[in-house]
């Protein structure tokens, strides 16, 4: 045994080493980790080959390990390390020779590129990541991020510390918008941290909070730190609750947790939402606490006021806060009383198949027992009697196609039980109320009476949604009625949009703040998955550049706001006609319909391809493209390296021996504290890309399978990783904002400054450790 290691430890340091190396030396990581890769092997098949490197493994074929196995122990769960008394035998790490391992290493690495880069299922998932880049560098190339920072730093600047809390709210807002932390630093370093500097803030808060800022969009959706994690956890978790399941005794994961094994990336949006709003929080409320306590290191800085009007504070409150949440409250309220709800007339051909019991009850004495451990024994007779039941009445019943009679009676049930006011209708007239209150609030000393106007267009709107529109009436009868009430709303509103675009604030945060809503409302909806969320996000991104490029040069928007507007057209169409033209027998109804959606399509489309002119003619299409395409390759390359480095590991059976360690611990939460401390130090020495696909993939089976909620483990390794552009001495974002700072900040400031928001860091994993509720409370809340 070299140096008293075992074989595998030793390979392990050999390829932690020479990664390690390869990163120090300079060349590109993608690069680096594939040679690490290439390198580490032919140093670990040279020693084994010399037969330096020796195993120790147990010997399967003594009497004791034979013992073991037949008291019932499940040969998978013996290992050297929870019966280090067992008789072990000695073998070289490769047992079949170097040359086979390599052979299946460029087998196995061919399949993997092809399942996971190429054709897999997650490609699609990862075709997001591609989107969200561009989306993000368009946005920052197009100076919506300077729009930004110059109106928070004139809201927030008065306060105590007010231009570090409006960098952290800048920091969220391009966190949601772009996701990219070297384009968010890079900015906010450039534009904010001479202006701080100027009015005499400290160098370590300055540097410390943009820094830090900067690095949210690594947590707060769009992330692209959740989507990677996201095509990985689906699969760790799946297979690691499968084998969960047969040591159990279980035939699979369903029968042995009572529900699939499955865990999205959508979800996993929904999981990091608060999380991300709770590290901006924690933020916002060190930079305000640093300048109470020391005032003369960030004192209020007036900037410039908005153009906003003067408001009093009972108008503030009216406008801003008692109407909308008694309109939101309101329609809330009426939902659960059934007075606003769906008005569809579509019922499903067969009938539901009947209910189910729990939990499986038909499975053996083993597989009983740990269910019983698992969920509790007052669930499992629950799930017993259950089962009775259902068997009592005959067994569960068939899903059967309903007859005509069945089918009609279901329909007039459906109708008899609908709503007056459709849930679509009660959003839009939230929609335009909350736009009309806002506009009051801002310009108060407006003439009140188109308001007015517009708000009877929308009482009238729901008026007739009420009395003249049932379920049966037809969508065309449907747009007639509601034209005239629409008309006088829609007039209203448009009075008060052009009370709202005058306003400096709504301004510059209303439309990227719309984009947000598009893309993670139709994620966190559950409307469409990342990866349509992501295109939309990337096409409305080019649109809102190219509306800015075009009001720089004072020349007209139009074709982009209606080609916005198309784009809603095409959605109230597609939500109220039916636009299926493939059938045997299609109305005039539907072809209307159909023909105004296409029309309005190709209308966006044009506005679309408009847009991708007039910022090629700018200067910014082109090197946003070569970016993105620069950013995307470098992930990919980095996966595909990062493949190659694994099964190395997984060659000389160094993931075995981890995953391994790491079972021998049996309170679940000491291992997951291990890997988390592990993860937490080597964000100092990698990147994230590194750790995601190169640490994650040896200890997700173990940290996967056990008891803990997918949804807060992943959440929990994100913000870990967050940790890892912060983390001195080769955090990223410390080297983009060392690029861009004066001369007079030094490296020093940057690390000192880092120190507090470190910390912060880890206060906001104990929380979410501590308060697990954090991370499962939106995705609960949202079917």
């Amino acid at each position: 045994m070299l140096f008293g290691l075992d074989g595998v430890e030793v390979g392990l340091i050999i390829v932690f080493l020479t990664l390690f190396s390869a990163i120090l030396s300079g060349f590109p990581v993608a690069f680096a980790i594939a040679g690490a890769g290439a390198i580490s092997f032919g140093i670990i098949a040279a020693l084994d080959s010399a037969g330096l490197l020796i195993h120790q493994a147990i010997d399967t074929g003594s009497a004791a390990y034979a013992q073991l196995v037949s008291d019932g122990m499940n040969p998978n769960a013996i290992s050297i390390f929870r019966n280090p008394d067992l008789p072990r035998i000695e073998e070289p790490v490769f047992p079949q020779g170097w040359e086979v391992a390599l052979d299946r290493n460029v087998s196995f690495i061919v399949n993997r590129i092809n399942e996971r880069v190429l054709a897999g299922q997650s490609i699609e998932t990862l075709l997001a990541v591609l989107m969200f880049v561009l989306m993000g560098i368009v946005l920052e190339r197009s100076k919506i991020a300077n729009d930004l920072l110059t109106t928070m730093a004139r809201v927030f600047g008065p306060l105590p510390g007010g231009l570090a809390v409006s960098i952290v709210v800048v920091g969220a807002f391009l966190a949601a918008s772009t996701g990219i932390v070297g384009a968010t630093v890079v900015t906010m370093g450039l534009l904010a941290l001479p202006t701080m500097l100027r009015n005499n803030y400290s160098p370590e808060l300055a540097t410390g909070v943009i820094a830090a800022s900067g690095t949210l969009g690594q947590i707060i959706p769009p992330s692209i730190v959740i989507v990677l994690l996201g095509t990985l956890a689906g699969d760790l978790y799946s297979a690691a609750q499968e084998n969960r399941a047969q040591l159990a005794g279980c035939t699979d994961a369903l029968t042995f947790l009572g529900e699939p094994a499955v865990v999205s990336v959508g979800t996993l949006f929904q999981a990091a939402l608060l999380p991300g709003i709770m590290l901006a929080g924690l933020y916002a409320a060190y930079a305000f606490g640093f300048a109470m306590l020391n005032p003369s290191k960030a004192p209020p800085v007036e900037l410039g006021s908005t153009n906003a009007e003067p408001v009093t504070r009972g108008e503030a409150l009216t406008w801003f806060m008692f109407v909308p949440i008694a309109l939101i409250a309101g329609t809330i309220l009426l939902g659960q009383v059934n007075v606003v709800g769906s008005q569809s007339t579509q019922v499903d051909s067969f009938s539901d198949i009947g209910d189910a019991a729990s939990l499986r009850t038909n499975v053996g004495e083993q597989c009983q027992a740990s269910m019983i451990e698992l969920h509790g024994q007052e669930a499992w007779d629950t799930a017993v009697a259950e089962q009775q039941a259902i068997d009592d009445a005959g067994g569960q019943a068939q899903s059967e196609r309903l007859t005509e009679d069945e089918l009609t009676a279901a329909i007039a049930a459906k109708i008899g039980n609908a709503a007056p006011i459709g849930t679509g209708m009660a959003i839009l007239a939230v929609l335009v109320g909350l736009v009309l209150t806002f506009a009051r609030g801002v310009s108060p000393s407006s003439d009140p009476r188109p308001m007015i106007i517009g708000a009877g267009g929308l009482v009238l709107l729901l008026l007739v949604d009420i009395i003249a529109i049932t379920p049966t009436t037809s969508a065309l009868a449907t747009v007639a009625l509601m034209a005239i009430p629409s008309a006088i709303a829609l007039w209203g509103a448009t009075y008060a949009v052009k009370l709202l675009s005058k306003n400096e604030l709504i301004r510059v945060v209303f439309p990227p703040l719309i984009l947000i809503v598009a893309v993670l409302g139709s994620i966190l909806g559950g409307i469409t998955n990342p990866t349509p969320a992501a295109a939309l996000g990337a096409a409305g991104a080019i649109m809102l550049a190219a509306y800015r490029k075009l009001k720089e040069q004072d020349k007209s928007g139009k074709i982009i706001i209606n080609s916005t507007f198309a784009v809603a057209i095409m959605i109230l169409i597609g939500v109220n006609f039916d636009l299926r033209i493939n059938l045997d027998e299609v109305s005039t109804e539907s072809w209307i319909g159909f023909l105004a959606a296409y029309a309005a399509y190709l209308y966006a489309f044009f506005g679309l391809l408009y847009s991708c002119w007039v910022l090629f003619k700018s200067g910014v299409l082109s090197p946003a493209v070569r970016e993105t395409a620069k950013v995307t390759s470098m992930v990919f390359t980095i996966l595909i390296a990062s493949q190659l480095l694994n099964l190395v590991v997984i060659s000389f059976g160094g993931e075995h021996y981890i995953q391994q360690f790491l079972k021998s611990f049996d309170n679940e939460f000491k291992v997951f504290l291990i890997v988390m401390l592990v993860l937490f130090v080597l964000g100092f020495v990698l990147d994230f890309l590194e750790i995601i696909y190169i640490v994650v993939p040896i200890v997700g089976p173990v940290i996967y399978g056990g008891s803990f909620d997918p949804k807060w483990v992943t959440i929990m390794i994100a913000v870990n990783l967050q940790t890892s552009f912060l983390t001195p001495p080769f955090g990223f974002a410390l080297f983009y904002l060392r690029g861009v700072a004066p001369k007079e900040v030094t490296t020093g400031h940057i690390y000192r400054g880092i120190i507090p928001f470190v910390g912060i860091q880890v206060v906001g994993l104990a929380l979410l450790w501590t308060f697990p509720g954090i991370v499962t409370f939106i995705p609960d809340l949202i079917p």
